[in-house]
């Protein structure tokens, strides 16, 4: 991992701290930002690319480890080194009118990823017989609850918890019996000549790297007040948060490739229920319905959480209003006005639109697409924004940027490709 070259004098008992400690003291951000990207869309995304190709993506999501760490890297790095969130970063380096072109993006991520995570959580809620209109005021009152009456640090331990609960997708996946030869001959096979195939080629990537993931960690690292001999910890639990959210999307990937793609390789999965119901006859209710139901509520309400605090941490650091968790309500209206908002309203638009689950993928193929806008901002900030000292230079700068140009082509070009040859 790139290092700092330098950082200033800090306490003698930090310095004192075991690697372990400092590590378990900083953990959280990128942990809980990677739980995150495991959402609801992801998962049909996933589920769908196990289906339509077996294992011929499963390469795909190892692939995107580095990157994605290289990516969440950044952030790490600006929001150790300034003290600012990714908003209020490029209002101050680009002025005014990039920011807001920035937090424009992220309100429409924002609002595709909330649709994706209620529409999930009502879609299990269904599967038990619990009203949409139920299940949705459930989550938004609990949701609410966390947020409004919470620290910085209580938020972040609330939504690790609910996070652990995507580890149950590695259950399913073991239960799913995959062979290893066919699982082995998808790996070294991908068809990039075919136009479905770079579609969800341009879905994973996106369902990957979402502009409320870069807006969300580099603010919690502000948050947190994290300083720069938190700065090795901090990497480390971006690392670990990679290889995490990368081995859960894995796994849904091999669990419906060896159940649903063995006899239904051309079945559209639209919604959690159409694939649950597709799970149940090969590992039955209990693991098919309630373990996948447990899976999917974690990793909806975390991305509810991270998706809505970054849009409300993004308009805050663009506009100046207070922007922290550390505030109270009253002391922070427009802060936690604009998460609120987000909440409720993500939950009513699916409530009154239910037909909206359907663009679960179209919406990981959205966040591909808007890749240049967003990988864009981010390197140049790490280019101009940061303490010379600290600034992307040599080999890893040129990897830095033929990563973002890559994938952003990549995704760019999967996603338009893909779609004109539907």
């Amino acid at each position: 991992m790139d290092q700092p070259t330098s950082e200033p004098a800090t306490p003698q008992r930090a310095h004192a701290l075991p690697a372990w400690k400092m590590f378990l003291l900083v953990m959280g951000p990128g942990l809980v930002v990677m739980l995150a990207d495991t959402d609801v869309g992801s998962i049909i995304t996933a589920a769908q690319s196990g289906v339509q190709w077996g294992y011929r993506l499963l390469l795909l999501q190892v692939l995107l480890i580095p990157v994605l760490y290289i990516v969440q890297e950044l952030t790490v790095r600006l929001g150790v080194f300034t003290g600012q969130g990714h908003g209020e970063l490029i209002r101050k380096t680009f002025g005014t009118g990039w920011a807001w072109l920035s937090v424009t993006g992220l309100g429409v991520a924002t609002v595709g990823a909330l649709v994706t995570e209620f529409s999930g959580i009502a879609g299990v809620g269904e599967l038990f017989g619990i009203a949409r209109p139920i299940s949705l005021s459930l989550t938004v009152a609990g949701l609410l609850a966390i947020v409004l009456t919470g620290s910085y640090r209580r938020v972040e331990r609330v939504a690790i918890a609910l996070g652990l609960f995507e580890f149950a997708f590695l259950f399913i996946a073991w239960r799913a019996h995959p062979q290893a030869a066919a699982l082995a001959g998808g790996l070294l096979h991908m068809p990039l000549d075919k136009g479905p195939y770079l579609y969800l080629v341009a879905a994973n990537i996106g369902a990957v790297i979402m502009p409320w993931m870069i807006f969300y960690q580099q603010s919690a690292v502000a948050d947190k007040k994290l300083q720069p001999r938190h700065y090795r910890a901090a990497q480390w639990d971006t690392a670990f948060g990679s290889v995490i959210t990368q081995v859960v999307m894995a796994s849904i990937l091999i669990a419906a490739a060896a159940t649903i793609g063995t006899l239904h390789s051309h079945a559209s999965l639209n919604s959690i229920g159409d694939i649950t119901k597709m799970l149940v006859p090969f590992l039955g209710v209990g693991v098919g319905r309630v373990v996948f139901g447990l899976g999917t509520i974690g990793a909806a309400l975390v991305a509810a959480i991270v998706a809505s605090l970054a849009s409300a941490w993004g308009f805050g650091e663009v506009t100046g209003y207070r922007h922290s968790l550390e505030h109270r309500p009253l002391e922070a209206p427009w802060f936690y006005g604009i998460f609120s908002l987000a909440v409720i309203g993500g939950a009513v638009l699916v409530d009154l639109v239910p037909n909206l689950v359907e663009l679960n993928i179209g919406v990981e193929v959205m966040n591909a697409l808007m890749l240049p806008l967003v990988l864009g901002f981010l390197v140049a900030l790490a280019f101009r924004a940061l303490p010379p000292e600290h600034r992307l230079r040599g080999f890893y700068a040129w990897v830095v940027v033929g990563v973002a140009v890559l994938t952003a082509g990549l995704g760019v070009y999967g996603g338009i490709t893909g779609a004109s040859l539907f």
